[in-house]
């Protein structure tokens, strides 16, 4: 490594707006976040879906509401019923 280009490293304290604060390390001295895993809504648990055009309605109606699950049992007994033998 090379004396004098690389940036000084601080041991600094992390605060989010909703009052949370945890201990980090950075090149900055203070780091002051709007939003972090403890108040944003993917991570709490109340992210809402916002749809104004009713799609999310339409794709369940047409799809209906398929597990990974329900598509396998889905498929393998699909595979197991035997196609009718036509008539001579």
């Amino acid at each position: 490594m090379r004396d004098g280009i690389h940036p000084k490293y601080h041991d600094v304290e992390a605060r989010c707006a909703c009052g949370a604060t945890w201990k980090t390390r950075s090149t900055k001295n203070e780091l002051h976040l709007e939003i972090c895993s403890n108040c944003h809504p993917f991570f709490t648990g109340r992210q809402k879906l916002i749809d104004t055009e009713g799609r999310v309605e339409r794709f369940t109606k047409k799809f209906g509401v398929q597990t990974s699950e329900s598509r396998r049992q889905a498929a393998k007994a699909a595979r197991t019923v035997k196609k009718p033998v036509p008539a001579r």
